[in-house]
Formats: structure tokens, sequence, C-alpha cells
């Protein structure tokens, strides 16, 4: 028997119905999340917890990597962002160093706002082009 967890079903739901761009503004939030995790994780000396959000804020950016657009110009700058904050989450990893996370996490919220205005930028041309018809 499955219990219905109404949080899941949403989070499934948003998910599904999110664009692109909304996606990846939730991958951008969810590396951010895991790369607090793994600070908290760290200063609670548990050691394990925090390698594995680590990793999963470095999945995050892989996946974040593969899907670049090579084609478009900046994407070369933002690949050379993408490792270099992939090379402070592995070196704060191994040296047990917050300000390493830190500095990723300054790179992906750089991103992430970034991000989150070129999407409100476009919905408000969509308004804008709907209002016009």
């Amino acid at each position: 028997m499955a219990i219905h967890n109404p949080y899941a079903a949403y989070q499934n739901n948003s998910v599904n119905t999110s664009t692109p761009g909304e996606l990846t503004l939730m991958l951008y939030n969810g590396c951010l999340k895991f790369i607090e995790q793994a600070k908290r994780a760290m200063v609670d000396e548990k050691i394990e917890e925090k390698n594995t959000a680590i990793q999963k804020a470095q999945a995050i950016i892989s996946e974040l990597m593969i899907t670049l657009d090579t084609s478009v110009p900046v994407a070369e700058n933002m690949m050379v962002l993408y490792d270099f904050a992939n090379s402070r989450l592995i070196d704060g990893n191994i040296k047990n160093d917050s300000a390493l996370l830190d500095e990723a996490a300054d790179i992906i919220r750089e991103f992430r706002d970034t991000w989150k205005q070129v999407i409100q930028i476009n919905r408000q041309k969509q308004y804008a082009n709907v209002d016009e018809v």
C-alpha cells in the first residue's frame, strides 16, 4: 500500500509542468541547497552526510555542464566557471573547508540570480505580447 505524500506529488508535478528555464532555476536552487547541507554537516562533523551533499551538488553542476548549449559564445565562459565551482567543491570536501564551498556557492548563486532575471524578462515580454493581441 502506497502512502500518499502531497509534497512529493507537488514536487513531481512542478518538475513535469515547468519550462526548461524553470527547470534550470530548480537545478541552481538544488545545488545551493546541497552546498548548504554540506556546510551544516561539516560543522556537525558528519563526514558522510557532507560528502553525499557535495556529491549531489557536483551532480547538478555536471548536468548543467552537459546541457550547456556550446553554440552560444558565452557558453565557454560558463563552462569554465562551472568547472571552477566543481573544483572548489572537490577541494572543500577534501580539505573540509567551508570557505571553498562558499566560493562554489557564490558562483552558482550568481548564475541563479541572473537566470531568474532572464525568466522574469521573458515572462514580461510574453505578457506584453498577449496584451497586444
